[in-house]
């Protein structure tokens, strides 16, 4: 009985931060302050309106010790739960396991670190000066996703029933202050009724290296600096480009190299990468993947600190570059024919420049990307064609702590350029998102893609108890270009263009209901509607919904 009173309270004590790679204002200086006062933030303050399944609290406040939190310390670049270093979310757990360090729990009593069980597997030391030291990980998440119109009723099947379930092991190996490996494992299983999409490697995977990395660091120049080599998961991108790809059993990973520096108030990454190739589905067959690359830098620097409504403010001036080169279904483009395609390869330069923080109560975010480079059909006959599109993503949210249920009311508004599919001679003007942006950013149900796409809507979220989030979304989505095709997620260009008429598409309202209802134990259940407009319905789009019910455990 006092072991299950122990559990109870440490999940009343536990906090569900619901946040991805570049969402929260968790800052540096609140995060001090939160670990010594409260046993949660104050509230949850999104620069995104919707997120992904939540990463999970900490197995025990008081395992924190002076105000430290389970990774590296960024300096000011903890802010978002260390999403602003580049390496995802870190609340305990991180979105990429490899970012978690652990080694605090080696000063931490044994009367406190026995309250977690899990914590004897968190830090092992492996000598008698602890220099040498081994961590542990693991993920099991069960989900189950029902939609009666996959694809806006495209996908070849109805009232798809998919179950998920995603078997994730890691051990990260900690060789002094300079050198760390990392090797994660997985396995995941996919059934149902009505399936559809399990043959292209991203639900079903025999047990395989996930991510496999070595990673060389230290203080150089006055910053800290470090080169990381392997198979690993990529987060330093806006989100409305790119995600790990969490929807599914298997997340996105990239084969190459990043190398980082993180000053005081200025970091800077540079990486190349080729992307995993998930087929075919045996054992310890994932290779590489030379026709879909990744590239460039990101940099981001600390603006000034402000006082604006009596609240310390920070906001963060990101400019970046990103290239892509890659072939196959995602570089396809219409064609001129109805229902047709132009097959060929591509490759995309992406200059942005992005503004995000806090003002006061008001978390800010605005995104402006070029995309600029070309198109190479494959027929060798016909012309190169340059590309010319754009991007601009915005959200502001306002936030109340002090008002019951924390609340924060907001709007977010996207526009993904679109071309013309009647013109096969000039630049292309669709925008290109070949590498999985954040689902959850726009439309859960991949119906539509951030590509010739116009979204505004209202955003809300709710902290009704520290372990209780409420999400709500109700975007509004027309077409950018009336002359271009829509466009789903997986690569997908619905056949439905000459008679289609009029810009406006539908509304997909969403919400997400998430409960840590024990240590380590997180039930999230997202609900969409996909109401379409009547010229959609007309040409032969189906409306329809989606529920996913997600059920996810980790140490």
């Amino acid at each position: 009985m006092k072991r299950i009173l122990r559990c109870f309270q440490s999940w009343k004590s536990g906090s569900l931060v619901l946040s991805v790679a570049l969402s929260g204002t968790a800052w540096a200086a609140e995060q001090k302050s939160a670990t010594q006062k409260t046993p949660f933030p104050a509230a949850v303050t999104p620069l995104t309106p919707v997120v992904a399944v939540p990463v999970l609290p900490l197995p025990d406040k008081k395992a924190i010790l002076k105000g430290a939190v389970y990774h590296p310390d960024w300096k000011i670049f903890n802010a978002g739960n260390g999403a602003a270093s580049g390496f995802g979310v870190v609340n305990g757990y991180g979105q990429a396991r490899w970012t978690e360090d652990w080694s605090p729990l080696a000063r931490t009593p044994q009367n406190i670190r026995k309250n977690d069980w899990f914590n004897r597997l968190k830090y092992v030391r492996l000598n008698d000066s602890g220099s040498i030291w081994m961590s542990f990980s693991g993920e099991e998440r069960l989900r189950y996703i029902f939609e009666n119109q996959p694809l806006l009723g495209q996908a070849g099947k109805t009232n798809a029933s998919r179950v998920l379930l995603r078997n994730q092991y890691g051990a990260d190996l900690h060789l002094g202050e300079h050198v760390r490996a990392y090797a994660e494992f997985l396995y995941g299983v996919a059934g149902g009724s009505n399936t559809y999409g399990y043959q292209t490697g991203a639900q079903r995977e025999s047990l395989d290296l996930q991510q496999g990395i070595l990673e060389v660091k230290g203080r150089l120049l006055g910053a800290q600096m470090g080169v990381i080599g392997g198979r690993q998961i990529f987060l330093d991108a806006p989100v409305s480009l790119q995600s790990p790809r969490d929807l599914t059993n298997v997340q996105q990973t990239w084969d190459g190299f990043r190398g980082y520096a993180v000053w005081n108030r200025f970091r800077i990454d540079l990486f190349d990468f080729m992307q995993t190739n998930k087929l075919p589905q045996k054992v310890f067959a994932d290779g590489t993947n030379y026709n879909a690359r990744l590239y460039g830098a990101y940099t981001s620097t600390a603006l000034p600190a402000f006082q604006f409504m009596g609240q310390k403010s920070q906001m963060f001036a990101d400019l970046f570059f990103l290239g892509y080169l890659y072939g196959g279904a995602a570089a396809s483009i219409p064609a001129s024919a109805q229902g047709s395609v132009q097959k060929g390869s591509s490759r995309r330069d992406n200059v942005g420049l992005r503004l995000w923080g806090n003002v006061g109560p008001f978390s800010t975010n605005l995104t402006g990307i070029f995309q600029g480079g070309e198109f190479r059909p494959a027929k060798t006959s016909q012309s190169t064609r340059s590309v010319r599109a754009y991007a601009v993503n915005g959200s502001i949210t306002y936030t109340r702590a002090d008002w019951a249920g924390k609340p924060g009311f907001g709007v977010q508004a996207d526009l993904f350029s679109g071309g013309s599919d009647r013109s096969q001679g000039g630049a292309v003007g669709t925008f290109a998102t070949p590498f999985v942006p954040l689902p959850y950013y726009n439309d859960l149900s991949l119906s539509l893609t951030s590509q010739n796409l116009i979204g505004v809507g209202p955003i809300a979220n709710f902290t009704m108890h520290p372990t209780l989030h409420l999400k709500l979304h109700v975007p509004f989505f027309w077409r950018a270009s009336t002359q271009d095709a829509i466009y789903g997620g997986n690569s997908k260009i619905y056949n439905w263009r000459n008679n289609l008429h009029g810009g406006f598409t539908g509304v997909m309202p969403y919400t997400q209901l998430s409960w840590n209802f024990a240590p380590h134990w997180a039930w999230t259940h997202d609900i969409e509607g996909i109401l379409l407009s009547r010229g959609m319905r007309t040409v032969g789009a189906k409306q329809g919904a989606l529920y996913m019910q997600t059920l996810e455990f980790k140490f």
